[in-house]
Order: C-alpha cells, then sequence, then structure tokens
C-alpha cells in the first residue's frame, strides 16, 4: 500500500516543484501543472504538464549517463498514488549555489546582454550577431540564484570563482557545456536545436558533483524546431510561448506592466499548450507520453 502525501512534511514550496521530506536522505521532488508567466503563478494549470517534465527528466537523467540526484525510478513505492509519474524520489544534497546555463544560440538574457555590450557574461562574441544567431561555440552563462519572486542574475565566470571556489567554478564550467553538449547531439537528431538551457548541481559526500532538479525539460531549456529555425527572427520554442503570446495579446486585456495578475488562460491556449509540452517528450525521448505512468492512478 503507497503512503498518503499526507505522510511527508512539506519542506518547500516552488512555483511548480513541491518538495517533501521522505526521511533523513531521501525527498519527494513533486512537480505540480502550475505554469509561471511574467514572475506570476497562472491561476490556469496546464494538465499534465508535470508529468511531462518528470517524464522527460527521466529521460534524459537515464540517456546522459552522469551522476544525478535520483534515488528511484519512476514507479516507486515510496511515490503516493496521487503523484505517481509527476514525482521522483531523490537524494537530499547540499546544493551549489549557481544557476549553470549554457547557451548555443543568441536569445533573451544573452541577446540583451550582447547587444549592451557585445559580450554575454563577460564573454566577447563577435560582432554581427542578431536573434538566434548561432555562436561560434557553446557558451558557459551563469547566474545567481535568486530568492523565489526575484529574477535570476546573469553573472561573468570570475563571480563564480568568487562565489564558490576556482576549483569548483572549472568543474562546474567543464560539467555544463558537456552535458549541453550531449544534450545538442540527441536533440539534434531528432530534428530539434538546443538554444539554451540551464542545470542545477549538487555535491555528493566526496565533494564531486552531481546533477540534479529537473534536467533538459522545456522549463529549463529553449528547444526549437530544426526544421522551421531562421536566424534573425524570434523562434517559436517547445514550452510556454504560447501563454506569453496570448497574455502579451489583444485578447487578454492584461497590462503585464501593472500589477493586477494574469487573467485565466483560454482553453483553446490551455489544449494547444499541453500539446506543445508533450510534442517535446515524445520527440525527444522517442515514447509514447500516453504510456508514461500516472494517468489513471491519479484519477
Amino acid at each position: 500500500m503507497r503512503p498518503d502525501l499526507d505522510s511527508y512534511a512539506l519542506i518547500a514550496s516552488g512555483k511548480v516543484r513541491d518538495i517533501y521530506r521522505i526521511d533523513e536522505q531521501t525527498l519527494l521532488m513533486v512537480t505540480s501543472d502550475r505554469i509561471s508567466a511574467y514572475d506570476f503563478v497562472l491561476s490556469t494549470p496546464i494538465p499534465d504538464k508535470g508529468r511531462v517534465l518528470t517524464a522527460t527528466s527521466f529521460f534524459w537523467f537515464s540517456h546522459l549517463g552522469v551522476p544525478n540526484h535520483l534515488a528511484g525510478g519512476p514507479v516507486d513505492e515510496r511515490i503516493p498514488a496521487s503523484v505517481l509519474g509527476r514525482s521522483m524520489v531523490v537524494r537530499d544534497l547540499p546544493m551549489v549555489a549557481v544557476e549553470c546555463v549554457a547557451r548555443g544560440y543568441l536569445t533573451g538574457s544573452g541577446l540583451l546582454d550582447y547587444q549592451a555590450t557585445g559580450a554575454v557574461c563577460g564573454i566577447e562574441l563577435p560582432a554581427g550577431l542578431g536573434e538566434a544567431s548561432r555562436l561560434p561555440e557553446p557558451i558557459f552563462t551563469p547566474a545567481s540564484k535568486a530568492d523565489l519572486g526575484d529574477h535570476d542574475e546573469n553573472i561573468t565566470y570570475d563571480q563564480v570563482v568568487d562565489l564558490v571556489g576556482a576549483d569548483l567554478a572549472a568543474d562546474l564550467k567543464a560539467a555544463t557545456l558537456d552535458i549541453y553538449g550531449r544534450g545538442a547531439e540527441l536533440a539534434a537528431e531528432r530534428g530539434i536545436i538546443l538554444a539554451d538551457t540551464k542545470f542545477e548541481f549538487g555535491r555528493d559526500a566526496d565533494g564531486s558533483l552531481v546533477l540534479a532538479d529537473e534536467v533538459l525539460t522545456p522549463d529549463s531549456s529553449r528547444y526549437w524546431d530544426a526544421a522551421t529555425y531562421v536566424a534573425g527572427k524570434v523562434q517559436p520554442s517547445f514550452d510556454k510561448q504560447i501563454v506569453r503570446n496570448w497574455l502579451t495579446g489583444e485578447e487578454s486585456g492584461w497590462d503585464r506592466h501593472g500589477s493586477d495578475a494574469p487573467p485565466p488562460l483560454p482553453d483553446e491556449v490551455v489544449a494547444r499548450t499541453r500539446a506543445r509540452y508533450i510534442e517535446a517528450y515524445e520527440r525527444l525521448s522517442g515514447q509514447r507520453f500516453d504510456e508514461w505512468p500516472g494517468a489513471e492512478e491519479a484519477m
């Protein structure tokens, strides 16, 4: 008989994930269907989003073959039936206070940094690059971890050294670029561009790095369809871009610069967003999402 979720103590709750303590060594990380945009958690969830993100992380943890925080599989007697398919049993590790970002293409905050300084996180780049330009080689562009509700801020490699020391900074950079390269290679084989991604790392008892949290999901990564990629314009991505576009369009009537929370999402936007997340998982993994555990058990 599986435990009930109330059997565990809730120790942290973020925009998307809730973390419960199982025992002194292990945690239960539950990924909800909540979706955030422009620093708001929206009132309308995206059905199955948490299961998609969990399925994607499990796929990548298995494919990458690097040390990770998993302490159980997707079906585990410690996972309550109500959250099966959207939960990971993980080791409780001390986390490194750096968001480890790798970029192979120029967009988002990296593009803004480049337009202002000619560099990203202090890394000088060639002149003439624009939206969605492919970089000469992937770069490590870390960020400081912000408190819930605040923005992560891009920092330089030297600042990472100041935060964690030279040896750990070098290990973080090497691991980030290595894992990004592995992910980008497989994604390319599936017709998808991995434009950028962010990782989080914990430390094992011997001090070695352990890949933790989510990995290479549509929430932590920018994925573009290689078949429609054209440098110089914003690319449609396999994430919540559909939600962002609706919120900033005339139909929503919402002022993103005001203090009011965003309005509820229309059913059509919810359905298209759900389908986009599932498409990303199925194309990357080569597996059917309807075979992932949790659909019937959680009903």
